[in-house]
């Protein structure tokens, strides 16, 4: 049957309830109710050939008192006229509450609005935009308060997330909601504490001026007799970024490689270190100016995002030079392609014409369908030699 029925009104709320419409009534000064549904019912023909059908649709409207119909006259030789359903009303958003089952729901978005008009009303434009987000956070509600309160009072703190001390608040509670508390410091904190230059949950404590692990970075002394540290041979370092930026050692080649076996296996080069990347994310690294003195050599997996990696990375090291990211090198290891599951295809324009070339090959799929080629799949033998011809 294709006449409207009430299931399908409910349908029709449970779509404006998702969006949240029905519960930014209790927040916007026009509402939309009372909101008229129209209905497609039975035509002439169908009322004298499925009368029985008829009158229960009929009967399920009637027996729906939050629905209220709009009725219209339709005309049967043999039946007369007939009043049919034609349009159904809510007449308020309490009926379409009622209607959907949401009562618990909305209550518990009525009392957090109502506690949050007290206390942070610079806030209710956020309510207003995700109500069903503050729904889902109900329970966290008055917690979500009181760091939001706390922060207000305490502007870049300079603690831990944990060590905040909100009484009441538990010490992980903070890390647990880092996107929405986020999105609450934006609305409420002055221009002057909030560090624009970071962003996302991973930078939410640089951003609000909190204290932070210090980030590491790890790297393998190619050189033994560099004597970065002593009676070590070709030693293993993990060192803070801050401090990492501060070495001052005799290098001339720096190498960057994704895969840690790739980077514990890396033969001795003279003057040199190997560091272990970390995908995405060079700012750290770009702390230490030293580095800008040496040759740059960037080595990953032979895919689009690869080469979208090394394009970030130029972004603070102009020089840098791809190292076994070449056509020969995928060319030869036919063998032992992959396919890389989601592939980057925006513009990477520090690429050089090579590298641009088998790039854009890779993305529109020329050679072979997500063609990837890992790092960890090129042998020792082959890397030494490209080692050789990269140093003569």
């Amino acid at each position: 049957m294709t006449w409207t029925s009430t299931e399908d009104i409910k349908t029709q709320l449970s779509r404006r309830w998702e969006r949240g419409d029905l519960l930014r009534e209790w927040i916007r000064k026009e509402s939309i109710f009372p909101l008229r549904i129209r209905l497609k019912g039975p035509t002439a023909a169908e009322i004298g050939q499925r009368f029985e059908e008829v009158r229960d649709w009929i009967a399920a409207f009637n027996q729906s008192p939050l629905i209220r119909i709009e009725r219209r006259d339709v005309k049967h030789r043999v039946l007369g006229a007939q009043h049919v359903p034609s349009a159904a009303w809510i007449d308020n958003v309490e009926n379409a509450i009622d209607l959907l089952g949401k009562q618990r729901e909305t209550e518990s978005f009525k009392q957090l609005l109502t506690l949050t008009a007290v206390r942070l009303s610079p806030l209710i434009a956020w309510v207003e935009k995700y109500p069903l987000r503050a729904v889902g956070l109900a329970d966290e509600w008055a917690c979500l308060l009181m760091v939001a309160e706390w922060m207000q009072a305490n502007p870049r703190p300079n603690v831990y997330l944990r060590h905040a001390g909100i009484a009441g608040v538990h010490s992980k509670f903070i890390e647990a909601h880092l996107g929405v508390l986020g999105e609450w410091f934006d609305l409420l904190l002055p221009e002057e504490a909030i560090d624009a230059n970071h962003t996302g949950a991973r930078n939410f404590a640089a951003r609000y001026g909190f204290l932070d692990k210090p980030n590491q970075i790890r790297f393998r002394v190619l050189d033994a007799d560099l004597g970065l540290l002593p009676g070590t041979h070709l030693p293993d370092v993990t060192l803070d970024s801050e401090n990492f930026a501060k070495l001052h050692v005799p290098l001339r080649h720096v190498f960057i490689v994704e895969n840690e076996i790739t980077f514990l296996a890396f033969p001795p080069v003279v003057s040199s270190i190997v560091i272990f990347g970390a995908g995405y994310g060079f700012r750290e690294l770009g702390m230490a100016a030293w580095i800008a003195q040496c040759s740059v050599h960037y080595w990953g997996d032979i895919d689009t995002h690869g080469f979208a990696i090394l394009d970030e990375l130029r972004d603070y090291f102009g020089h840098t030079k791809s190292f076994l990211m070449d056509r020969s090198t995928l060319m030869a290891h036919e063998l032992l392609w992959g396919t890389e599951g989601s592939q980057t295809v925006r513009a990477l324009p520090r690429l050089t014409i090579a590298e641009t070339s088998l790039y854009n090959d890779l993305k529109d799929d020329r050679i072979a369908r997500g063609l990837r080629l890992e790092q960890e799949h090129i042998g020792l033998e082959w890397l030494k030699t490209a080692l050789e011809h990269l140093l003569t």
